[in-house]
């Protein structure tokens, strides 16, 4: 009882500390756009050390993003890049991962250097004549269901299924059915987990 006393007293302190960074970032989003400012403030803040930084990108996240539960954890040189992210409760993210739009839901595990896409649509190439940065692309969410753990360096591009498990260094580009231990590049199912 008094752990979660004193991470709730921690959690409001890091809300309020985090509140004229929050300013600061709708004063800029209104000479830039959203997901760039966004961006840039992600940057910024995920180089606060520590568990005090932790609780600070939280607090911030919780502001600015579409949606994000305050119990969860986001290691250090973690950078997300769309505002419309979605963090679900007791979501442990690891340092130095690269998130996009996504929809994280609760309980999962990201381990270190784990990079989620915004799908695998983000650039188009078919026309050789155009330089591939003038091209465009689309943006998708991507959804990791709850209680999945993604190993180490992973690279997710597609949907993740409830109570998965992703080896380290696999590279998701097709989605991944509910109860699936999934390794390799691309990433294919070894076995499923016991239902």
């Amino acid at each position: 009882m008094l752990k979660q006393t004193a991470k709730r007293i921690a959690r409001l302190i890091a809300l309020i500390c985090m509140l004229p960074i929050y300013a600061a970032f709708l004063i800029a989003s209104l000479f830039s756009s959203k997901d760039q400012t966004f961006s840039g403030f992600s940057q910024l803040i995920s180089l606060f050390p520590g568990i005090s930084g932790s609780y600070l990108r939280s607090a911030f996240y919780r502001l600015a993003m579409k949606k994000s539960n305050e119990e969860l954890t986001i290691g250090f040189g973690t950078i997300f890049s769309q505002q419309q992210t979605e963090l679900s409760q007791g979501v442990y993210i690891g340092p130095q991962c690269n998130i996009g739009k996504c929809h994280i839901k609760a309980n999962c595990l990201l381990g270190s250097g784990v990079h989620i896409m915004s799908g695998k649509g983000q650039h188009n190439f078919s026309d050789i004549n155009t330089p591939i940065r003038e091209q465009g692309g689309s943006f998708e969410t991507v959804t990791i269901g709850e209680d999945s753990w993604i190993g180490n360096g992973s690279l997710i591009m597609a949907n993740i299924g409830k109570k998965c498990v992703i080896g380290a260094g696999s590279v998701v580009i097709n989605d991944i059915p509910d109860f699936s231990i999934v390794a390799g590049n691309p990433a294919k199912i070894i076995k499923k987990r016991s239902q």
